[in-house]
C-alpha cells in the first residue's frame, strides 16, 4: 500500500474528518470568547473594581531606553487570558454534559448464566454423595 492511499484512509476516516470540523469551530469560537471577554466582560469588571483597564495592568521590571522596549510582567493580560480558559473550559463541559445526555443508555448485558459444571465435578459429586451414603 502506497504512502498516499494510506494517508487517503486515514484521512477520510469519519473520526478525524469530525476531529477536523471541531478543531476549525473550536478555534473560532476561541476568538469569539477572547472577544467577549477583552470587550464585554473585562471593562464593566474593571470599572466596579476602580477604572482598571486589565490589559494595562502590569509590573515594569525595567523601563524602556532608547528603541528598547520596557520589560514588564503584563499580569492583566494573563487574567483575561484565564477567564477565556474558564469561559472555553466551561462551554465545552456544557457541550459534552448535553451530548452525553442525548445518548440512549446502554443497557447492561445479561449476566451469563453459571456454566454447567464439568463432567470431572458431577463425577466427584456423584462419589461425594455416595460415600455419604
Amino acid at each position: 500500500m502506497s504512502m498516499m492511499s494510506e494517508f487517503k484512509d486515514f484521512a477520510m476516516r469519519g473520526n478525524v474528518v469530525d476531529m477536523a470540523v471541531g478543531i476549525v469551530i473550536g478555534g473560532a469560537f476561541g476568538k469569539i470568547v477572547s472577544s467577549f471577554v477583552a470587550d464585554v466582560l473585562m471593562p464593566p469588571i474593571g470599572l466596579l473594581m476602580g477604572g482598571v483597564n486589565f490589559s494595562d495592568l502590569a509590573i515594569m521590571l525595567k523601563d524602556a531606553v532608547g528603541e528598547t522596549a520596557p520589560v514588564m510582567i503584563k499580569y492583566g493580560s494573563f487574567i483575561q487570558t484565564v477567564v477565556d480558559f474558564v469561559i472555553i473550559a466551561f462551554a465545552i463541559f456544557l457541550v459534552v454534559k448535553a451530548m452525553n445526555s442525548m445518548k440512549k443508555p446502554e443497557e447492561a448485558p445479561a449476566p451469563e448464566p453459571d456454566p454447567a459444571p464439568s463432567t470431572e465435578e458431577v463425577l466427584l459429586g456423584e462419589i461425594r454423595d455416595l460415600l455419604r451414603k
